[in-house]
């Protein structure tokens, strides 16, 4: 009881107040996103019950280090407080916010106000002192030393005047904060995590593609052999993670036929999500691909050409799986014994048992799954892209992605989640690195507008890392059906600028693949995922060159390695949409324009604020078109643009400021 009390008498004294601290995801449930070497900027309200003057440190620390580092946190307005550290090693970081009551900063600006006003300010000078000799009784060293002088000057200096000015004098105040009056500090209630990732999670370019595509003869099964000689075709279109569909034995049971037909005709491959056979499970390799020998040596090359592999993480079962022999309590049964396939009504996926994540024995089945990740994990990969994650349990994903993470920080998981906004934010916020969007169909203005700001502006862009595709194997979008070549030019243009991380599945995209199935629907004619398909990637139609004129753009360009600094500019025409983007001192600036319909040709002007691109008012500047490399001299904040699609659909302009050297030289930077 008297402890009690005792608690409750110090507590009493802690009158700082310390909320609304952002970011904070859900009441600190679960962690921010960031990659090496970015800023966590923190802000709170911190107030007290009184005019007194406050002092506010913003905390963190990598998790498991035993000791806080402090940096001091400013006052912004209204009571709101602003704080910012940089995260230098994969893994977790937790922070807080700690504030005090200043007594010294109190004194000292009262005694300013005072001594400015003409009042007598003698006693106010031994208060001082009396809080600078305290101070000193708690220090050691060269700061105990040198307080203690300050004390002595305060007491002894003759003359008023110089007193005041040794009394409010800078140096004083900077020794004084080494050493603060902390006795009844106040602490938020809560630690905050961050989770830090390597840079290939803030900045990618992914392309897909089938391996068993890719054998040069017409009809014949590709092999991992056969990958690596579309490596070199890869790195000069620049991207630098090659996403892999399942490359694991293929079920005969049920298995589908071309365009999905229930009956597969004899050579038929299947669907490589049709994932196991007598060959193996999760943890074999399609024997027609080539041995894990084959598989580790494509990874290799694929790491001299700059790119880095990633595998697909389906967890589902075709009939023929050793799981389906050896643990039939992991799959839902129905009336009479027989095991229940996918389905996702109308539509049946005979070919496909999904587990059954509420089975008793659902433990040995987690630790199953685990041990599936870590398998390739010491196979050397670490990018995995996850299949359907919003159809397996939320705390399976929460304790897989952690027991992975604890090990192998640096591993990234995509999540391919088309479904519900919330759904897609649990996921993130439960750790997958990435996700997939609903940028595919998000064609107008106005929907591209408000999509992305909500991604970029708003509290979701602290855990949620946009991945944006313009196809997959299982969208083609009606944009892309109609919209011919430049539809394609418009979609990779807004893909790769819009967002830091993106895709394309190929080689369908670049050789503009626009069949669908049928009318009004998003599936493939003579869809890969059923069949091999020849592609030739040396076509003279194909859109190769752009793509890689696009990313080097991405590459040289930082404004465009990562999302945060997304801001849309104002243009009078609906078929036409800008925005910029730029670095955080403004020293590469870059501002696109898009004509969104792909058959007209459209201008307009736009707009936008020169002092937020580091731009003068007064002097002209240039737009350098990194598409086309022509250069244009701009003045003002309000300028035309057209854009015919059938040439080029788009302006990624860099901004640069004029120069004026010594012997008035003009030049641009």
């Amino acid at each position: 009881m008297q402890a009690g009390l005792e608690m409750a008498k110090e507590e009493g004294r802690r009158r700082v107040i310390i909320e609304n601290v952002k970011p904070e995801i859900d009441g600190g449930h679960f962690p921010i996103k960031r990659t090496i070497g970015e800023d966590v900027i923190v802000e709170a309200d911190v107030f007290v019950d009184s005019h007194e003057a406050l002092s506010c440190v913003l905390l963190y620390r990598k998790e498991g280090d035993p000791a806080w580092r402090e940096t001091p946190m400013v006052f912004l307005i209204n009571d709101r407080w602003r704080g910012v550290f940089k995260v230098i090693e994969l893994g977790r970081y937790v922070y807080g916010v700690k504030a005090w009551i200043d007594r010294f900063k109190t004194w000292r600006r009262d005694f300013k106000k005072k001594a400015e006003a003409g009042q007598e300010v003698t006693l106010d000078l031994l208060t001082g002192a009396a809080l600078i000799e305290d101070a000193a009784s708690h220090s050691s060293g060269a700061v105990a030393q040198s307080l203690s002088e300050w004390v002595d000057a305060l007491k002894s200096e003759k003359g008023l005047e110089k007193r005041i000015l040794l009394a409010l004098d800078k140096a004083l105040s900077e020794l004084m904060a080494l050493c603060p009056d902390k006795r009844f500090v106040s602490l938020y209630e809560k630690e905050l995590p961050v989770v830090v990732d390597r840079s290939r999670a803030r900045f990618s370019a992914w392309y897909e593609m089938f391996p068993r595509s890719c054998s040069k003869n017409p009809g014949t099964h590709g092999t991992f052999r056969d990958c690596e000689q579309r490596l070199a075709y890869i790195a000069k279109m620049g991207f630098d993670v090659l996403y892999l569909p399942p490359i694991h034995p293929i079920g005969f049971t049920q298995r589908k036929g071309k365009n999905n037909t229930p009956t597969a005709k004899s050579g038929d491959p299947g669907s490589p999500w049709a994932i196991g056979s007598r060959e193996g499970g999760h943890m074999s390799l399609c024997p027609s691909l080539g041995t894990l020998k084959d598989f580790q040596r494509l990874m290799e090359k694929a790491r001299e050409n700059g790119i880095e592999l990633a595998l697909d993480l389906a967890f589902q079962c075709s009939p023929d799986h050793p799981y389906v022999k050896d643990h039939p309590e992991w799959f839902r049964h129905r009336p009479g014994g027989t095991i229940q396939y996918a389905e996702n009504p109308p539509k049946k996926y005979e070919d496909i048992y999904p587990l059954d994540f509420e089975t008793e024995n659902w433990r040995t089945l987690w630790q199953e799954l685990r041990d599936v990740v870590f398998f390739w994990i010491d196979k050397g990969v670490r990018i995995f892209r996850v299949d359907n994650p919003h159809t397996k349990p939320f705390p399976l994903w929460g304790w897989l992605i952690g027991e992975t993470k604890k090990d192998y920080p640096e591993v990234i998981f995509l999540a391919e989640a088309f479904t519900r906004p919330k759904v897609m934010y649990r996921l993130a916020k439960l750790g997958f690195t990435q996700s997939y969007t609903y940028f595919a169909w998000r064609n107008m203005k106005w929907e591209i507008t408000q999509y992305f700001t909500e991604l970029t502006q708003t509290e979701v862009r602290e855990f949620f890392r946009p991945s944006l595709w313009p196809n997959t194997p299982d969208i083609l979008s009606e944009f892309l059906q109609t919209g011919g070549r430049a539809g394609f030019m418009i979609r990779i243009v807004l893909a790769a600028t819009l967002g830091a991380n993106y895709g394309i599945y190929g080689p369908a995209f670049e050789l503009c693949e626009t069949r669908p199935k049928a009318y009004g629907g998003e599936e493939y004619l003579d869809s890969e995922k059923y069949e091999i398909r020849h592609w030739d990637i040396e076509r003279a139609d194909s859109l190769k060159d752009f793509i890689g004129r696009v990313n080097r753009i991405r590459r040289e360009n930082a404004a465009l390695q990562e999302d945060k600094r997304l801001q849309f500019h104002p243009i009078n025409n609906e078929q036409m949409i800008c925005y910029s983007k730029h670095t955080k001192d403004l020293s590469n600036v870059i501002l696109v324009i898009v004509n969104l319909d792909p058959h007209h040709t459209h201008g307009g002007w736009l707009e936008f604020s020169l002092s937020t691109m580091g731009l003068d008012s007064k002097s002209s500047f240039q737009v350098h078109d990194l598409l086309s490399d022509a250069r244009y001299l701009w003045y003002g904040s309000r300028n035309y643009v057209e854009l015919n699609p059938q040439v080029v659909p788009a302006h990624i302009f860099r901004l640069r400021r004029r120069v004026r050297t010594e012997r008035d030289f003009d030049y641009f930077i």
